[in-house]
């Protein structure tokens, strides 16, 4: 009773692949008898739970640095506001980034596998609340200073970066929109994603993973750029380095299952990587 069926695998090689949910004794490549390989996934979490729990964390922990509630920069800081207008652009880019996850989520999602292995989701969390705290804490301070008011970086403006970073969410929302329209309700067969009607999804024409493209190397770039803090340009380098391995995954995936998936298409970034 301890293994549910969430928590087990069933393979016919120790090394090899876990059978799918789906798979019969007859359509596998045994003879007459077979031997199953079992083995114990160990505790499992719904990957909604899972998401929900790690986005909506940077969500509320940002927000707390940007209301500068008590005992985070002094009694004298508390609940007071910056006067500059790039904190408030950034909090405004961060929470709608991490809404639209929420949203994502609960509305647009439709997972493969309906679990994931319990220990991910404290990994996960530290992950993505410690960066969001790290970046929060800078980008909050009383004595954070905008790039457009340091020395030799004065011509770096904030603004510009803003139309790239909302540009990037709506393509980045645009992708995950039709990759679940790939995948009826309760079905998962996998098909090549093609570009449709909706421009942001042509992006398919030179990418497997443009919803990494877009996140990565839009969002969190121009993000880095409107404020110019080191911590958010390590989480970005931190995401786009995972980002490219899950790429590279996945289109490593689609060219075993389909011979006549597009050659010219590269994983994240079109004709490099």
């Amino acid at each position: 009773p301890q293994w549910y069926p969430a928590r087990q695998s069933l393979r016919l090689d120790p090394k090899g692949r876990s059978l799918k949910d789906e798979d019969v004794l007859q359509s596998l490549p045994v003879g007459t008898t077979a031997t199953l390989y079992f083995r114990d996934l160990g505790a499992q979490i719904s990957w909604v739970t899972v998401f929900l729990t790690e986005y909506a964390g940077p969500l509320l922990i940002y927000l707390l640095f940007y209301f500068r509630v008590p005992f985070l920069y002094g009694p004298r800081y508390d609940f007071t506001a910056s006067r500059h207008s790039v904190v408030h652009l950034a909090c405004c880019c961060h929470s709608f980034h991490y809404i639209k996850r929420l949203l994502e989520t609960l509305f647009v999602h439709r997972f493969s596998h309906g679990t994931m292995p319990l220990r991910n989701i404290f990994k996960n969390c530290t992950y993505y609340w410690g960066f969001a705290a790290w970046m929060a804490y800078y980008i909050n301070h009383p004595l954070y200073t905008p790039p457009g008011e340091r020395p030799r970086l004065g011509r770096l403006s904030s603004s510009p970066p803003l139309t790239p970073v909302l540009f990037c969410q709506l393509g980045n929302f645009s992708i995950h929109v039709a990759l679940r329209n790939l995948r009826p309700a309760g079905s998962k067969a996998r098909k090549i994603p093609y570009p449709t009607r909706n421009p942001f999804t042509w992006l398919f024409l030179l990418v497997s993973c443009p919803n990494y493209t877009y996140e990565v190397v839009g969002s969190w770039i121009g993000f880095t750029i409107m404020t110019q803090c080191l911590p958010v340009a390590l989480f970005s380098l931190v995401g786009f380095v995972q980002m490219a391995i899950w790429a590279q995954g996945k289109h490593r995936s689609y060219l075993r299952d389909f011979r006549d998936y597009p050659p010219l298409r590269s994983p994240i970034v079109p004709f490099l990587l």
